[in-house]
């Protein structure tokens, strides 16, 4: 139940401040998260990447499915990704995912230490 229940803050913490803040706050999102519902090793890491990771995805494939694809596959052909702007996608969702993930277990462990 924690899982799941810090999965969805997560998300909706990443979702609400990325409005007003700049690319780094799903990182205090994951970071908050973990010190409001903290888990247990691997988990910590794990759902704040899960869940960042499907919201940089969803929201780049929204973005880009506005233009049809065209600046993401404009970028895709400046890195090593041959022009494939899914593969692009897959590459945002996983360096949010990192970001997130090493700020959730930062939290998590940061509320370990103060108990």
């Amino acid at each position: 139940m924690k899982i799941i229940a810090n999965l969805i803050l997560t998300f909706i913490l990443a979702l609400v401040l990325s409005i007003f803040l700049p690319w780094w706050a799903i990182m205090l999102a994951a970071l908050l998260a973990g010190l409001i519902i903290p888990l247990k090793r691997f988990s910590s890491f794990l759902i704040p990447f899960v869940a960042v990771a499907l919201f940089w995805m969803g929201y780049s494939f929204w973005l880009g499915n506005a233009n049809d694809f065209i600046l993401a596959q404009k970028i895709a052909i400046l890195l090593p990704l041959a022009g494939n702007a899914f593969l692009l996608i897959l590459v945002t969702g996983i360096v949010g995912g990192l970001a997130a993930g090493i700020a959730g277990l930062l939290g998590s462990t940061s509320r370990n230490l103060f108990n």
